[in-house]
This record gives structure tokens, sequence and C-alpha cells, in this order.
């Protein structure tokens, strides 16, 4: 049998897809199995198979398993964040329950609320995301683009309680010098807006 591309060649294989005889010059071969390339065109431009996509995955629900901090990202299978979840929460809470100026009890208060309310909006979008079979989208633990931003909380909030352990949080240096860290992170942010221009 001859090629059907190429009438006057043999015929060396047949497509695995479509079953058209090749000779070698149309064979493109793929981890061992032979197509033309009209098929294998076709798979390469086809959508990502189904089993991408995890149906019985219920974003509702894992709003819902957010409320109790890490449970929704255990939901989710994504155990590390939920670690991160629970030790972010759990250092808030150990702030909070340190002898600490009130300011700092005010600016922990309200970060403490604005997490809460975040764990379950972050594990509704996971959900969703693994539901629809799409990428997970950035949220506190690997930030935009991958950063660390999870790891930064956590040294952030273990220096604090390092810091109100040795009694050092209470002095006025301290409380006027505060300000240092908005500059430094500001600082950060506008090193790294600059740099992804250049």
């Amino acid at each position: 049998m001859n090629c059907a591309v190429h009438t006057d060649v043999p015929a060396t294989g047949y497509c695995r897809n479509c079953g058209k005889a090749l000779c070698p010059q149309c064979t493109r071969e793929v981890r061992g199995a032979l197509y033309c390339e009209e098929c294998l065109a076709g798979l390469l431009g086809a959508p990502p198979p189904p089993e991408t996509a995890n149906a019985a995955v219920n974003p509702g629900l894992a709003a819902t398993l957010g409320i109790i901090p890490g449970l929704g990202a255990v939901y989710n299978g994504q155990y590390m964040k939920a670690l991160i979840h629970v030790l972010i929460f759990g250092g808030l809470i150990a702030l909070l329950s340190s002898d600490l100026p009130d300011a700092y009890t005010a600016f922990l208060g309200i970060a403490l609320g604005c997490f809460y309310f975040y764990m379950p909006i972050e594990a509704y979008r996971t959900a969703h995301a693994r539901r629809k079979g799409e990428p997970e989208p950035a949220n506190l633990v690997t930030g935009p683009e991958g950063r660390p931003i999870g790891a930064i909380l956590l040294i952030g909030i273990g220096g604090m309680w390092l810091l109100a352990n040795f009694g050092l949080l209470q002095r006025e240096w301290f409380s006027k010098s505060w300000p240092i860290a908005l500059i430094l992170i500001g600082g950060w942010i506008l090193r790294d807006r600059l740099h992804r221009n250049s």
C-alpha cells in the first residue's frame, strides 16, 4: 500500500487517529505512536481533556469550610496552604492576647478580621478554578507571579511576636519608628514595579 499523500511512495505506517497510510516523510511520531500532520495538529489544538477539570469540587462547600482556619484549603487539597493559614491566624490571635499598646491591638484586630473573611473567599476562588480546570488564582501563600507573600507574613508576625515576648514593643523608640516598615515595604514595591517595567 502506498502513502495517502505521496501516492508513489510505499507506506511505512498508519495514523493512529484516522488510519491513513503514511510514508516516512508524512509520519509524525509521538511517544511511539504514529500520526498524520492533520490529526496531530487537531490533537494539539484541542481543549484540555475533561479529567483536568474536577466537577466534584463544590465552591460553596469550600467557602463554608473556609470559615474554619485552614479547612477550606484542606478541602481543596492544599495542605501547606492550610498550615500557613492556621499559623497566620494563630499568630495574630497570640499577638492580640499579649500585652501590646492599643494602637497595635487595633491594627492586629483589623488584620485578623480581614484574614478571617479572606480564607473562605480564597477557598471559593480556588475551588471554582479547579472545577473549571483553570490554574489556581493568586493568593496570600503564592502571591501574584509566585511571590512568597505567606512566608513574608509569617516572618513579620513571628518578628512582632518575638519583640513582644522581650517587651520591646512597649518602648517609646519602637512606637515612634514603626513607619520605617511602611517605607521599606513601599520601596520594595516600587523597586519591583520599576524592575518589571524595564
